[in-house]
């Protein structure tokens, strides 16, 4: 855990301050390419404080309810992120949310829980967790992303990968509903099933590890956190125009914007999971990786749907044909990988393969 008493830990309350400072000079302004550079390390700096902050606050409240802490976080970036691009880039952005979300779930399912079993593996050998807690978190996201991204493919309602009003609307509830039976699971009827494990399968003595902070240390963490996030969102729209331009720039598809805010936005939780892998805590970041995976879609789509009545720009979500094998091949992967409760390097290396082909072919459809 961070220590708040350090040098470091008033880095970390420096840095979203320095950023939210930086977001109001800039705020409406043409940048340069200086300024442009500026910002791309001030937006590193509040993601990077926001995971601090963000642990400090999961430390408090312990596991599982930790988890949610980075996953709600993550979601509030990336439903702004989303809405402002929508609202600035017209018919072109149409599928942005659909890239977006599912190259969050991409990069959740495959490349964070690959890195978490690899980094986690290559220390401890075999790592374990609790395959009831990781194989429900499996099918929710499992269940999400069918229904918000494959069914508009091919329902007929509308021409294109489109749901009409009543299938958006019936998609939005249902995907809130079944997140929030996930969280009352997670959180209270089956707490248990989601809590660190040791290789006898075994809870984790919590003793074992650093004294939780104090109340009021979360609660300062918790403000810097929000700062943190404020910033995230501010500097990340002043930095959507020149992504965008090197998007083009590069001879990327335009699909690849997604690609990016999806990394971007996903990197607090990619450390975290990395962090806690390397403490042999692999059930926490199994937790975080899916927990954000379904937080893109669950919370996402549903404030995506209630954005919709105001937004001109159609939301088409729904996957083509390369993505729709890509998340097949996953969800057959992700169950071979759960169900055994035990996994070694070579399940991270699929998994990170998987992640390297969806990036690839995301780059040269």
């Amino acid at each position: 855990m961070p220590d708040t008493g350090t040098a470091t830990a008033v880095l970390w309350r420096v840095l979203p301050v320095v950023a939210l400072v930086a977001l109001v000079a800039a705020w409406g302004r043409e940048l340069g390419a200086a300024v442009v550079a500026v910002v791309a390390v001030l937006l590193s700096g509040a993601v990077l404080a926001a995971v601090q902050h963000a642990e400090v606050v999961a430390h408090r409240v312990g596991e599982p309810f930790g988890s949610l802490v980075l996953a709600v976080a993550v979601t509030v970036i990336e439903v702004s992120l989303i809405v402002t691009l929508m609202l600035s880039g017209g018919d072109e952005a149409s599928t942005l949310a659909r890239d977006t979300v599912f190259a969050a779930v991409m990069i959740t399912v495959n490349g964070i829980l690959g890195l978490s079993l690899l980094l986690g593996s290559r220390r401890f050998d075999i790592v374990t967790f609790n395959a009831e807690g990781t194989g429900g978190a499996l099918a929710t996201v499992a269940t999400l992303a069918t229904v918000c991204l494959v069914l508009p493919t091919v329902t007929t309602g509308e021409v294109g990968p489109l749901f009409t009003s009543g299938q958006l609307a019936f998609a939005a509830v249902a995907s809130l509903a079944l997140y929030v039976s996930f969280v009352v699971t997670q959180t209270v009827r089956h707490r248990d099933f989601f809590v660190p494990v040791a290789a006898d399968g075994q809870p984790l003595d919590e003793d074992e590890h650093a004294a939780p902070p104090t109340t009021r240390e979360a609660w300062t963490s918790l403000g810097f956190l929000l700062l943190s996030l404020v910033a995230v969102v501010g500097l990340a729209k002043l930095e959507s125009p020149a992504i965008e331009s090197a998007v083009r720039a590069a001879g990327l598809p335009q699909a690849f914007v997604g690609v990016v805010i999806a990394l971007l936005v996903l990197l607090p939780e990619t450390l975290a999971a990395v962090r806690n892998a390397r403490r042999g805590r692999i059930q926490t970041s199994l937790n975080l990786a899916l927990g954000s995976a379904m937080a893109s879609i669950g919370l996402t789509i549903p404030a995506l749907a209630v954005a919709s009545i105001w937004i001109p720009t159609p939301l088409r979500l729904g996957l083509g044909a390369t993505q729709i094998v890509l998340l097949a091949i996953t969800v057959v992967v992700g169950v071979l990988t759960v169900v055994p409760g035990r996994a070694t390097r070579l399940q991270g290396a699929v998994h990170l393969t998987l992640f390297a082909a969806f990036v690839f072919l995301a780059m040269s459809p």
